[in-house]
């Protein structure tokens, strides 16, 4: 199976700092990974090198058939829309409705028909379990809430890669829960979605691959099988 994603000897830079060195990464299609480590390890760039936010300086890579290293400026667009990108600040635009958010999407990605523009709306926002959530503005939906209406809004364009960065941050345990496995669900249905989390109770309660980011590499971990300090991992980190 040809991978989805796939990094070859890369090097991640935030601006002149060099923050990944020698990745080498394989992902398959349908496939879900966490990204574990502590913060200023490297998650978040990981994803942004994904979404070609970070430019490939060194090594090669490719994501939904992007080389990264090559990609013109007029195909980033169109990389970005085999992508769902959900983070953790939700970015939604305040001043209008849930459903005006999705129609601004929606219409900016070339959707023009107004049917086909509200039954997909309707589509994502039932997967999520949002169906009443259309009218109403972002400041009047629970943090929880707000973030269901953020993966729907990832769904729009029936994208191939779910991108998640820190999605249960500022959630309670019963919301993450709740969340995951919508997350669950979604790849049960083929998509295949990374997770950067620093959430150790729900890689436990929803297992899958993992990789850790740490002294400027990954690595792979096992399932059960070894023993990692996570208390240490998440010394650095707030109390959420």
């Amino acid at each position: 199976m040809e991978p989805i994603i796939e990094l070859k000897d890369a090097d991640i830079y935030q601006r002149e700092t060099l923050v990944l060195k020698n990745i080498n990464l394989s992902i398959n299609k349908g496939e879900f990974l966490y990204i574990i480590g502590k913060v200023g390890s490297g998650k978040s760039s990981l994803l942004k090198t994904f979404y070609n936010e970070l430019p490939l300086i060194a090594g090669t890579g490719s994501v939904c058939g992007y080389q990264l290293g090559k990609i013109r400026s007029k195909e980033v667009p169109f990389l970005r829309r085999k992508l769902g990108i959900i983070f953790q600040d939700f970015q939604l635009l305040t001043d209008r409705t849930v459903y005006k958010n999705f129609e601004f999407v929606l219409k900016a990605t070339g959707w023009f028909n107004d049917k086909a523009i509200k039954d997909r709306i309707s589509e994502v926002l039932a997967i999520v379990e949002m169906g009443h959530a259309g009218p109403r503005m972002p400041h009047q939906l629970s943090g929880g809430e707000q973030q269901r209406i953020v993966i729907a809004r990832a769904l729009l364009n029936n994208p191939e890669i779910i991108l998640a960065d820190e999605p249960t941050g500022n959630l309670d345990p019963e919301t993450s829960d709740a969340l995951l496995q919508v997350f669950m669900d979604i790849n049960k249905e083929g998509k295949t979605i990374v997770m950067a989390t620093h959430d150790y109770p729900i890689i436990q309660r929803f297992p899958a691959r993992k990789i850790i980011c740490e002294a400027n590499s990954i690595r792979e971990l096992a399932d059960d099988t070894e023993i990692i300090d996570f208390e240490s991992l998440l010394e650095d980190l707030p109390t959420v």
